[in-house]
């Protein structure tokens, strides 16, 4: 697997819903304004760039805080 390929990819529908799968799953659909709007922002994107536009769409990303939130005594392992 490619470094900028997130396992995202999107479907098109014929009602105008854009449809998220992630690695195969559904992971969102977009409808009305959310579907044009990320369709005209994929016409143009490469590959990683559309990864990133559809892992924000999903809600799916890393947000910079993954290391922080590791250090957390919630996330500790149990001893």
């Amino acid at each position: 697997m490619d470094d900028d390929d997130l396992g995202f990819t999107w479907q098109r529908m014929k009602n105008g819903e854009v449809r998220v799968l992630h690695r195969g799953r559904l992971a969102s659909t977009l409808r009305g304004r959310d579907a044009i709007d990320f369709l005209a922002e994929a016409e143009g994107a490469d590959a990683a760039s559309l990864q990133q536009t559809l892992a924000r769409v999903t809600g799916n990303y890393k947000r910079g805080n993954e290391r922080s939130a590791a250090a957390h005594p919630r996330n500790k392992a149990p001893r």
